[in-house]
């Protein structure tokens, strides 16, 4: 039972088989000028217009990359380089590893950087925003949904108030495409980055939206491909896959998120009913459909996902990219949540794949594998 879908997400069949020519039969480089190259890189350009239709865009503003982390880098790296000069960037404290990792890099580098905070909701202050924004126009970088908890940031709101100000507007989008409706011709977004594992694609595609006359620097250079935006030779399965997956996901989103919705809401609400000291991370009004971040007080999370390993159920503490630390996460730590319940936040979430039957069977376990938990635990 497979409970970490903001870690990554089964391939769907559909996209398995979408992209299984591309290794047997249609395995050329597209850049090849013989028949061998030239008859796969018109997939490569349906998948780009799949990928587009799926937020909005125009598909010559997607660009193919590895995964989120490189759409990132290449977004914050590349607009900071593309300025000249030093700027001032705007992040949160509650962004992914993949972001703030890139922030930090570029404020070593002489570059300001302001990271803002959140409250015990986990939302920002958009008088904050503001704030930092008023001693001129700056690089803005802001998740969409976050990652642990789910909450859903006002990017509209946001973006407007950085359009306002002349920044530029980066929003990492990966945990929220596929889940929420993007359409970034109604959202003056400047730089959206996306990963295909979260979405029933394979790991090791992801894509960078760029708004038309948005000034970025090359990220990865030596090659023309990408219309010169990214070198090197294009990894044409899992691109198919991936524009594969966009379709999919447009299919779904209506009908399956409402589903996964109710099935979250019966976790939390079971969890929260049969397991005492518990509580819901996060603001509960705005957050992805799928996720639920809960704290059970007085227990290590760790030993939380050992047991629930060992009936089959697979969850998480947190961030994949951070989970080898025996520390609360950041997230967790940026709201605040008191030392007892931070230890002990657990993250489930859903995908259109997750069935009742599973809800169910942890919401049965759950309550057996708190209990002796706290039995064992030293803060009770």
């Amino acid at each position: 039972m497979y409970l970490d879908n903001n870690a990554t997400t089964q391939v769907a069949p559909e996209v398995i088989e979408a992209m299984m020519p591309f290794f047997r039969d249609m395995w050329g480089n597209p850049s090849s000028m013989h028949h061998f190259g030239g008859q796969v890189k018109k997939y490569i350009d349906i998948a780009r217009e799949q990928v587009a239709a799926m937020i909005g865009a125009d598909p010559s503003e997607i660009v193919f990359t590895s995964c989120g982390t490189e759409s990132n880098n290449t977004a914050i790296r590349g607009a900071a380089e593309a300025s000249g000069r030093k700027i001032k960037i705007v992040t949160t404290r509650v962004e992914h590893p993949a972001v703030l990792g890139p922030c930090r890099y570029l404020k070593d580098h002489g570059h300001e950087v302001i990271e803002l905070g959140v409250d015990s909701s986990g939302q920002l202050n958009l008088a904050e925003l503001r704030q930092a924004l008023a001693g001129g126009p700056a690089l803005v970088s802001v998740m969409w949904a976050n990652n642990e908890t789910g909450v859903v940031f006002p990017i509209q709101e946001i973006a407007d108030i950085v359009r306002e100000y002349g920044g530029v507007f980066h929003t990492d989008a990966v945990q929220a495409i596929g889940k929420l409706p993007i359409d970034v011709r109604k959202i003056p977004i400047d730089l959206l980055s996306l990963t295909g594992h979260k979405l029933h694609a394979p790991k090791g595609i992801g894509a960078l939206y760029i708004r038309k006359g948005t000034k970025l620097s090359t990220f990865l250079l030596g090659g023309h491909q990408e219309n010169g935006r990214r070198g090197g030779t294009e990894n044409v399965p899992y691109i198919v896959g991936l524009g594969c997956a966009s379709s999919l996901s447009l299919k779904y989103l209506k009908t399956e998120m409402k589903r996964v919705a109710k099935l979250r809401d019966k976790l939390e609400a079971g969890l929260l009913a049969t397991c005492p000291d518990t509580t819901v991370n996060g603001d509960r009004a705005h957050r992805l459909p799928n996720t639920t971040n809960i704290s059970f007080q007085y227990i290590e999370g760790e030993a939380i996902l050992y047991h629930l390993s060992d009936i089959g159920v697979g969850a998480s503490s947190g961030s994949a990219c951070t989970s080898g630390s025996l520390e609360p996460s950041h997230v967790i730590r940026a709201m605040g949540v008191p030392f007892t319940a931070a230890h002990g936040s657990t993250r489930f979430s859903l995908s259109r794949y997750t069935t009742e039957e599973e809800i169910d069977y942890v919401i049965e376990h759950m309550p057996a594998i708190v209990k002796r938990l706290r039995e064992l635990s030293p803060f009770v």
